[in-house]
Protein backbone atom coordinates (compact mmCIF):
# COMPACT_ATOMS: atom_id res chain seq x y z
CA UNK A 1 0.00 0.00 0.00
CA UNK A 2 1.21 3.35 -0.77
CA UNK A 3 2.36 5.95 2.05
CA UNK A 4 0.02 8.54 1.16
CA UNK A 5 -3.17 8.31 2.89
CA UNK A 6 -3.10 4.37 3.17
CA UNK A 7 -2.12 1.81 5.54
CA UNK A 8 1.81 0.74 5.82
CA UNK A 9 3.41 -2.56 6.05
CA UNK A 10 5.07 -2.75 9.30
CA UNK A 11 8.58 -3.95 7.78
CA UNK A 12 8.16 -0.98 4.96
CA UNK A 13 7.53 1.69 8.15
CA UNK A 14 10.21 0.65 9.59
CA UNK A 15 12.81 0.47 6.43
CA UNK A 16 11.17 3.77 5.59
CA UNK A 17 12.09 5.61 9.55
CA UNK A 18 15.87 3.86 9.05
CA UNK A 19 16.12 5.05 5.61
CA UNK A 20 15.05 7.98 6.29
CA UNK A 21 16.85 9.15 9.56
CA UNK A 22 20.59 7.30 7.69
CA UNK A 23 19.58 9.40 4.68
CA UNK A 24 19.49 12.82 6.77
CA UNK A 25 22.45 11.63 9.08
CA UNK A 26 24.62 11.22 5.66
CA UNK A 27 23.37 14.87 5.06
CA UNK A 28 24.88 15.98 8.29
CA UNK A 29 27.79 14.06 8.16
CA UNK A 30 28.60 15.48 4.41
CA UNK A 31 28.84 19.10 5.94
CA UNK A 32 30.91 18.20 8.61
CA UNK A 33 32.93 16.61 5.84
CA UNK A 34 33.41 19.73 3.64
CA UNK A 35 34.58 22.00 7.07
CA UNK A 36 37.39 19.29 7.29
CA UNK A 37 38.15 19.93 3.95
CA UNK A 38 38.15 23.51 4.19
CA UNK A 39 39.68 24.10 7.84
CA UNK A 40 42.27 21.27 7.18
CA UNK A 41 45.11 23.13 4.83
CA UNK A 42 44.05 21.28 1.93
CA UNK A 43 44.02 24.17 -0.25
CA UNK A 44 40.50 23.27 -1.14
CA UNK A 45 38.32 26.10 -1.77
CA UNK A 46 33.60 26.00 -1.86
CA UNK A 47 33.73 25.96 -5.56
CA UNK A 48 36.19 22.99 -5.75
CA UNK A 49 34.51 20.94 -3.35
CA UNK A 50 30.80 21.75 -5.14
CA UNK A 51 32.03 20.95 -8.51
CA UNK A 52 33.68 17.52 -7.12
CA UNK A 53 30.34 16.92 -5.27
CA UNK A 54 27.83 17.98 -7.82
CA UNK A 55 29.70 16.08 -11.18
CA UNK A 56 31.03 13.00 -9.13
CA UNK A 57 27.60 12.39 -7.61
CA UNK A 58 25.78 13.50 -11.12
CA UNK A 59 27.52 10.91 -13.15
CA UNK A 60 26.66 8.14 -10.55
CA UNK A 61 23.08 9.12 -11.34
CA UNK A 62 23.85 8.74 -14.39
CA UNK A 63 25.23 5.73 -14.05
CA UNK A 64 22.12 4.24 -11.91
CA UNK A 65 19.34 5.76 -15.22
CA UNK A 66 21.67 4.14 -17.38
CA UNK A 67 21.07 1.41 -16.22
CA UNK A 68 17.52 1.41 -15.14
CA UNK A 69 16.00 4.01 -16.35
CA UNK A 70 17.47 4.08 -19.99
CA UNK A 71 13.87 4.73 -21.76
CA UNK A 72 13.34 7.70 -19.50
CA UNK A 73 16.67 9.18 -19.98
CA UNK A 74 16.55 9.48 -23.94
CA UNK A 75 12.63 10.95 -23.84
CA UNK A 76 13.92 13.51 -21.32
CA UNK A 77 17.19 14.26 -24.01
CA UNK A 78 14.43 13.99 -26.50
CA UNK A 79 12.40 17.21 -24.96
CA UNK A 80 14.13 20.23 -25.19
CA UNK A 81 11.65 22.30 -22.85
CA UNK A 82 12.20 19.99 -19.94
CA UNK A 83 15.68 19.84 -20.76
CA UNK A 84 16.18 24.23 -19.99
CA UNK A 85 13.97 23.37 -17.35
CA UNK A 86 16.66 21.00 -16.03
CA UNK A 87 19.55 23.03 -17.20
CA UNK A 88 17.93 26.31 -14.65
CA UNK A 89 17.13 24.15 -12.46
CA UNK A 90 20.95 22.68 -11.77
CA UNK A 91 22.63 25.59 -11.95
CA UNK A 92 19.88 28.18 -10.13
CA UNK A 93 18.69 25.53 -8.17
CA UNK A 94 21.08 23.17 -6.86
CA UNK A 95 24.42 24.73 -7.62
CA UNK A 96 23.20 28.28 -6.35
CA UNK A 97 22.47 25.46 -3.11
CA UNK A 98 25.53 23.76 -3.01
CA UNK A 99 27.91 26.61 -3.46
CA UNK A 100 26.33 28.84 -0.42
CA UNK A 101 26.52 26.32 1.65
CA UNK A 102 29.21 25.52 1.38
CA UNK A 103 30.47 28.89 1.63
CA UNK A 104 28.79 29.20 4.88
CA UNK A 105 30.29 26.30 6.31
CA UNK A 106 33.56 28.28 5.14
CA UNK A 107 33.21 30.55 7.07
CA UNK A 108 30.92 29.33 10.18
CA UNK A 109 30.55 25.60 10.60
CA UNK A 110 28.64 22.54 9.60
CA UNK A 111 26.05 22.84 11.93
CA UNK A 112 25.67 26.27 11.73
CA UNK A 113 25.42 26.39 7.63
CA UNK A 114 22.64 23.26 8.15
CA UNK A 115 20.42 24.93 10.23
CA UNK A 116 20.54 28.33 8.54
CA UNK A 117 19.74 26.77 5.64
CA UNK A 118 16.75 25.53 6.96
CA UNK A 119 15.69 28.89 6.64
CA UNK A 120 14.49 28.14 3.08
CA UNK A 121 11.59 26.10 4.34
CA UNK A 122 10.41 29.46 5.71
CA UNK A 123 11.19 31.09 2.31
CA UNK A 124 8.79 29.03 0.84
CA UNK A 125 6.00 29.55 3.25
CA UNK A 126 5.86 32.85 2.81
CA UNK A 127 6.44 32.93 -1.19
CA UNK A 128 3.60 30.66 -1.03
CA UNK A 129 1.44 32.52 0.71
CA UNK A 130 2.39 35.55 -1.07
CA UNK A 131 1.73 34.03 -5.08
CA UNK A 132 -1.21 32.24 -3.52
CA UNK A 133 -2.55 36.15 -2.43
CA UNK A 134 -3.77 34.30 1.34
CA UNK A 135 -2.35 34.61 4.97
CA UNK A 136 -0.53 31.78 6.54
CA UNK A 137 -2.04 29.77 9.26
CA UNK A 138 -1.28 30.19 12.56
CA UNK A 139 1.24 27.40 12.76
CA UNK A 140 2.99 28.50 9.79
CA UNK A 141 3.09 31.59 11.00
CA UNK A 142 4.31 30.27 14.65
CA UNK A 143 7.05 28.64 12.45
CA UNK A 144 8.44 32.03 10.41
CA UNK A 145 8.40 33.43 14.12
CA UNK A 146 10.55 30.47 15.11
CA UNK A 147 12.78 30.62 12.14
CA UNK A 148 13.38 34.68 12.01
CA UNK A 149 13.99 34.09 16.13
CA UNK A 150 16.62 31.29 15.89
CA UNK A 151 18.50 33.20 13.11
CA UNK A 152 19.16 36.18 14.95
CA UNK A 153 20.20 34.08 18.08
CA UNK A 154 22.49 32.55 16.33
CA UNK A 155 23.92 35.58 14.54
CA UNK A 156 24.03 37.54 17.50
CA UNK A 157 23.64 35.22 20.49
CA UNK A 158 20.91 38.14 21.89
CA UNK A 159 23.24 40.84 21.85
CA UNK A 160 21.34 42.99 19.34
CA UNK A 161 24.62 45.20 18.81
CA UNK A 162 26.74 42.71 17.47
CA UNK A 163 27.22 39.72 15.62
CA UNK A 164 28.11 36.19 16.76
CA UNK A 165 29.23 34.78 13.28
CA UNK A 166 31.13 36.93 10.32
CA UNK A 167 28.28 39.17 8.45
CA UNK A 168 29.43 37.35 5.28
CA UNK A 169 28.27 34.09 6.78
CA UNK A 170 25.20 35.60 7.96
CA UNK A 171 24.49 37.06 4.22
CA UNK A 172 25.70 33.58 2.53
CA UNK A 173 23.53 31.86 5.14
CA UNK A 174 20.35 34.07 4.00
CA UNK A 175 21.11 33.22 0.34
CA UNK A 176 21.73 30.09 0.55
CA UNK A 177 17.93 29.99 2.42
CA UNK A 178 16.42 31.49 -0.76
CA UNK A 179 18.22 28.88 -2.98
CA UNK A 180 17.06 26.39 -1.12
CA UNK A 181 13.63 27.57 -1.68
CA UNK A 182 13.83 28.29 -5.62
CA UNK A 183 15.18 24.22 -5.78
CA UNK A 184 11.88 23.85 -3.65
CA UNK A 185 9.72 25.49 -5.68
CA UNK A 186 11.33 25.00 -9.10
CA UNK A 187 11.02 21.58 -10.19
CA UNK A 188 7.57 20.30 -8.88
CA UNK A 189 6.37 20.33 -12.40
CA UNK A 190 9.14 18.04 -13.83
CA UNK A 191 8.86 15.92 -10.55
CA UNK A 192 5.48 14.72 -11.45
CA UNK A 193 5.45 14.04 -14.85
CA UNK A 194 9.74 12.58 -14.74
CA UNK A 195 10.02 11.68 -11.11
CA UNK A 196 12.48 13.11 -8.64
CA UNK A 197 15.60 10.64 -9.23
CA UNK A 198 15.78 11.34 -12.94
CA UNK A 199 14.98 15.34 -12.59
CA UNK A 200 17.58 15.36 -9.66
CA UNK A 201 20.19 13.25 -10.94
CA UNK A 202 20.12 15.19 -14.24
CA UNK A 203 20.00 18.27 -12.58
CA UNK A 204 23.28 17.21 -10.32
CA UNK A 205 25.01 16.73 -13.70
CA UNK A 206 24.46 19.56 -15.51
CA UNK A 207 25.07 21.54 -12.24
CA UNK A 208 28.20 19.81 -11.81
CA UNK A 209 29.42 20.75 -14.98
CA UNK A 210 28.67 24.01 -14.86
CA UNK A 211 30.59 23.93 -11.27
CA UNK A 212 33.57 22.48 -12.56
CA UNK A 213 33.63 24.84 -16.05
CA UNK A 214 33.86 27.95 -13.11
CA UNK A 215 35.95 26.09 -10.90
CA UNK A 216 38.80 24.62 -12.74
CA UNK A 217 39.80 21.47 -10.19
CA UNK A 218 42.79 20.50 -12.80
CA UNK A 219 44.17 23.57 -12.52
CA UNK A 220 43.97 23.66 -8.86
CA UNK A 221 47.07 22.75 -6.42
CA UNK A 222 45.63 20.57 -3.83
CA UNK A 223 47.42 18.07 -1.47
CA UNK A 224 45.17 15.61 -0.38
CA UNK A 225 46.83 13.47 2.12
CA UNK A 226 44.30 10.08 2.95
CA UNK A 227 42.22 11.56 5.04
CA UNK A 228 41.43 14.22 2.61
CA UNK A 229 40.96 11.79 -0.05
CA UNK A 230 38.13 9.77 2.07
CA UNK A 231 36.33 13.17 3.21
CA UNK A 232 36.19 13.96 -0.39
CA UNK A 233 34.69 10.98 -1.83
CA UNK A 234 32.41 10.91 1.18
CA UNK A 235 30.70 13.99 0.37
CA UNK A 236 30.21 12.28 -3.70
CA UNK A 237 29.07 8.93 -2.21
CA UNK A 238 27.93 9.01 1.10
CA UNK A 239 26.73 12.34 1.68
CA UNK A 240 24.97 12.94 -1.71
CA UNK A 241 24.60 10.20 -4.02
CA UNK A 242 23.67 7.48 -0.77
CA UNK A 243 21.90 9.99 1.08
CA UNK A 244 19.29 11.13 -1.91
CA UNK A 245 18.67 7.41 -2.35
CA UNK A 246 18.64 6.42 0.86
CA UNK A 247 15.49 9.61 1.70
CA UNK A 248 13.85 8.91 -1.32
CA UNK A 249 13.04 5.18 -0.47
CA UNK A 250 12.25 6.39 2.89
CA UNK A 251 9.78 9.03 0.67
CA UNK A 252 8.39 5.78 -0.78
CA UNK A 253 8.09 4.17 2.46
CA UNK A 254 6.19 6.42 4.54
CA UNK A 255 5.57 9.20 3.02
CA UNK A 256 6.69 13.34 2.72
CA UNK A 257 5.62 14.44 6.13
CA UNK A 258 7.34 11.83 8.15
CA UNK A 259 10.25 11.70 6.19
CA UNK A 260 10.35 15.31 6.49
CA UNK A 261 9.98 15.25 10.10
CA UNK A 262 12.55 12.74 10.60
CA UNK A 263 15.02 14.66 8.22
CA UNK A 264 14.87 17.60 10.90
CA UNK A 265 17.81 15.20 12.26
CA UNK A 266 20.19 16.63 9.45
CA UNK A 267 20.60 19.59 11.41
CA UNK A 268 21.20 17.68 14.35
CA UNK A 269 23.66 15.62 12.82
CA UNK A 270 25.74 18.07 11.39
CA UNK A 271 25.98 19.52 14.62
CA UNK A 272 26.82 16.40 16.21
CA UNK A 273 29.33 15.02 13.81
CA UNK A 274 31.12 18.89 13.94
CA UNK A 275 31.53 19.36 17.73
CA UNK A 276 32.19 15.38 17.80
CA UNK A 277 35.17 14.66 15.39
CA UNK A 278 36.13 18.91 14.59
CA UNK A 279 35.80 20.03 18.49
CA UNK A 280 33.81 22.81 16.92
CA UNK A 281 31.92 24.72 20.43
CA UNK A 282 28.65 25.60 20.15
CA UNK A 283 27.32 27.98 23.24
CA UNK A 284 24.00 27.23 24.48
CA UNK A 285 22.56 30.18 22.85
CA UNK A 286 23.17 28.71 19.73
CA UNK A 287 21.98 25.16 20.82
CA UNK A 288 18.62 27.45 21.40
CA UNK A 289 18.48 28.63 18.23
CA UNK A 290 18.87 25.33 16.09
CA UNK A 291 16.32 24.14 18.80
CA UNK A 292 13.87 26.77 17.31
CA UNK A 293 14.83 26.33 13.48
CA UNK A 294 13.82 22.50 14.54
CA UNK A 295 10.81 23.01 15.76
CA UNK A 296 10.11 25.38 12.64
CA UNK A 297 10.63 22.56 10.33
CA UNK A 298 7.99 20.37 12.47
CA UNK A 299 5.64 23.19 12.25
CA UNK A 300 5.88 24.03 8.42
CA UNK A 301 5.72 20.71 7.55
CA UNK A 302 3.09 19.37 9.14
CA UNK A 303 0.68 22.39 8.38
CA UNK A 304 -2.38 21.81 6.74
CA UNK A 305 -3.92 25.05 5.92
CA UNK A 306 -5.03 25.87 2.57
CA UNK A 307 -2.04 28.48 2.21
CA UNK A 308 -0.54 25.17 0.37
CA UNK A 309 3.15 25.85 2.34
CA UNK A 310 3.13 22.52 3.80
CA UNK A 311 2.35 21.07 0.59
CA UNK A 312 4.90 23.05 -1.03
CA UNK A 313 7.80 22.28 1.69
CA UNK A 314 6.99 18.43 1.04
CA UNK A 315 8.17 18.88 -2.50
CA UNK A 316 11.92 19.54 -0.78
CA UNK A 317 11.66 16.00 -0.17
CA UNK A 318 11.27 14.71 -3.69
CA UNK A 319 13.48 17.07 -5.30
CA UNK A 320 16.52 16.76 -2.05
CA UNK A 321 20.01 16.34 -3.19
CA UNK A 322 22.13 18.60 1.58
CA UNK A 323 21.82 18.80 -0.33
CA UNK A 324 21.46 18.61 0.92
CA UNK A 325 22.65 20.87 0.97
CA UNK A 326 22.58 19.85 1.36
CA UNK A 327 24.56 20.15 0.59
Amino acid sequence: MSAQGQAVRPQHFVRGVVCTLLGGTLWGFSGACAQFLLAGGYGLSPLFITSVRMLGAGLLFLAYMLAAKRGMLKAMFSDRPTMLRIAVFGVAGLFANQITYTVVIGYTNAGTATVLQCTGIAFVMVFTCFFARKLPKAKELAGLVLAVAATVLIATHGDLSTLAIPLPGLIWGIANGLACAFYIMYPKRMLERWGAVAVTGLGMLVGGAAATLLAQPWAVQVSLDGGGAAALVAIVVLGTFAAFTLYLQGVADIGPVKASLLGAIEPVSATVFSWAWLGTQFPLIDCIGFALMIAMVFLVTTSKGDSGAGGAVDGRIASRERTDHGR
